[in-house]
C-alpha cells in the first residue's frame, strides 16, 4: 500500500485535477490511497465564511458564493455533461454547510470553524474522485471523518490512535485506489474536527502508520525539500536525502514543506517519506529515511514571520524560577500560543511566540498583574541549521537583532 498526498496547489483548477490523473498514470495507482487537500485557496475562502458568520453577516452570502462559483467553474471545465451526477453531489455538500450555518446555535468559533472549513476537502475529493472515475481510474471515495477519530480540541484535534487504527484497518480496501480528505477527523459525537492548518500531510502519515504502508509521497509544486523557502530566499538547493531526525528538526523550526506532526508516525515504523514534484513526477525529489546524512551538506534556512517577542521581568527584581516558568508555560498553553524560542536570565524571560489563534491580548492582561511586560509584534524568527558565518551574515544584513541564540548546529535570530 502506498499513500499519496496532493496539496491544494496541485488541484487548484481543472488543469491541476487533470495533472493528478497524469501523475497517477505515470507512477502507477494500484494499491494506493490518495489524500487530497481543498482546492487552491479554498481553505482561506472557507475561513472568510466563518469570519463573516461571526462578524459581518451582510457579507456572508457573498463569501459563500465565491466558494460555490469557484467549484462549479472547475466542475464545468472537467465534465462535459451538464446532467452529470457530480453537479448534484456538489450542490448537496454546499447545502449541507449552508444548512449548518442556519441552524447552528453554538457561539464557539473553533467548533463552527471545523464544521464549515472541512467542506473544502469534501468538495475537492468529491470532484476529483468523480473525474478519476470519468477517465477510467476507478476508485473508492472515503470519508476520512469515519477513519480518523480525535478528541474535541477543535482546530487542533489530537488523534485517538487506538480507535483510529481500528477504523482504518476495518474500512480501507488496500487492494483498491482510494480517495480521501486531508486535515479532517471526527470526535466521539461525530462532529468534524481539524488537525491544524496544513494538516493534510499529517493525515497521510496517520494512514501510512495504520496501514503499514510502504511509503508516503507528498506531491508539491517544488522539486522536493529545499534548503530554504523560495518565497523568501532567492537561492535554494534541493536536498536529495535527509534523516527523520533532520526532517523533524526542520519541521519543528517551521520548514513549510513538511508538517511538524507528520514525521513521528512515519519514524515509528520506518516508513519512507518522499517529497516530489507533481510537475515532474519521474524526478527523484527528496527521500526522508532512517539514519541518512543530509545531502548535500549545506545551511538550511527557515523563517517564521508575524511572530511576537515577549519579554517579562520580575516587578521586585526577584529571580524567575521553576515555579514561574511552570505557570508561564501553562498560560501559553491555555491561550494557545506556540513557543518558538525562549531565553532567560535570573530576573527576565524572553520568548518568541506564534499568535495564530489570537490569544495574545488576553495573555498580556494576565501577565501584567505579575510581571513587567514589554513586547514586539510583527517580528521574524530566522533559524539556520548547519550554519556558518556567511549564512548568518546573509540574515543580519538590513535587520536589527532583538534576540540571538546559538547551538552547535543551529542559530536562531529574532529580528525586526
Amino acid at each position: 500500500m502506498r499513500i499519496f498526498k496532493f496539496g491544494g496547489a496541485s488541484v487548484k483548477d481543472a488543469e491541476g485535477v487533470k495533472n493528478v490523473v497524469k501523475v497517477l498514470n505515470e507512477v502507477g495507482h494500484r494499491d494506493t490511497l490518495v489524500v487530497i487537500s481543498a482546492m487552491g485557496k479554498t481553505t482561506n475562502a472557507m475561513e472568510n465564511i466563518v469570519d463573516a458568520y461571526f462578524n459581518d453577516k451582510n457579507s456572508l452570502e457573498e463569501a459563500i458564493q465565491l466558494v460555490v462559483d469557484n467549484h462549479k467553474a472547475i466542475v464545468n471545465d472537467l465534465f462535459e455533461a451538464r446532467n452529470h451526477t457530480i453537479h448534484n453531489r456538489v450542490n448537496v455538500l454546499i447545502e449541507e454547510f449552508r444548512g449548518f450555518l442556519m441552524w447552528n446555535k453554538s457561539p464557539k468559533y473553533a467548533f463552527v470553524y471545523d464544521q464549515v472549513v472541512g467542506y473544502g476537502e469534501l468538495l475537492s475529493t468529491t470532484i476529483v474522485s468523480a473525474y478519476l472515475n470519468e477517465v477510467g481510474l476507478k476508485n473508492k471515495w472515503l470519508d476520512v471523518r469515519e477513519l480518523i477519530k480525535t478528541d474535541n480540541s477543535y482546530r487542533d484535534a489530537q488523534v485517538d490512535w487506538v480507535r483510529t487504527e481500528l477504523e482504518i484497518t476495518k474500512n480501507v480496501d488496500t487492494n483498491a485506489l482510494n480517495i480521501t480528505q486531508g486535515f479532517l477527523g471526527s470526535d466521539e459525537n461525530n462532529f468534524t474536527t481539524t488537525l491544524g492548518r496544513e494538516g493534510s500531510d499529517y493525515t497521510g502519515a496517520i494512514l501510512a502508520y495504520c496501514l503499514n504502508a510502504d511509503s508516503l509521497t507528498i506531491w508539491k509544486d517544488v522539486p522536493g525539500v529545499l534548503n530554504a523557502d523560495p518565497r523568501h530566499f532567492e537561492e535554494t538547493q534541493l536536498l536529495h536525502q535527509i534523516s527523520y531526525r533532520e526532517a523533524i528538526e526542520l519541521a519543528f523550526y517551521g520548514a513549510s514543506v513538511i508538517h511538524p506532526k507528520t514525521l513521528q508516525p512515519l519514524q515509528g515504523k520506518e516508513i519512507p517519506l518522499h517529497v516530489k514534484s507533481f510537475l515532474n513526477p519521474k524526478e527523484k525529489g527528496t527521500t526522508v529515511g532512517k539514519g541518512v546524512k543530509i545531502s548535500p551538506e549545506t545551511p538550511c534556512f527557515i523563517v517564521k514571520k508575524n511572530q511576537v517577542l515577549l519579554k517579562l521581568s520580575s516587578l521586585d527584581f526577584s529571580f524567575i524560577v521553576e515555579e514561574n516558568m511552570s505557570e508561564l508555560f501553562k498560560l501559553f498553553h491555555d491561550h494557545r500560543l506556540k513557543v518558538d524560542l525562549l531565553q532567560n536570565s535570573a530576573i527576565s524571560f524572553s520568548v518568541c511566540l506564534d499568535n495564530k489563534f489570537g490569544g495574545l491580548n488576553d495573555l498580556l492582561k494576565t501577565l501584567e498583574q505579575k510581571f513587567k511586560v514589554t513586547y514586539h509584534e510583527d517580528v521574524a524568527l530566522y533559524t539556520i541549521r548547519h550554519f556558518d558565518e556567511t549564512s548568518v551574515e546573509k540574515i543580519l544584513n538590513g535587520y536589527s537583532v532583538l534576540v540571538e541564540q546559538r547551538g552547535k548546529e543551529t542559530v536562531q535570530l529574532v529580528v525586526k
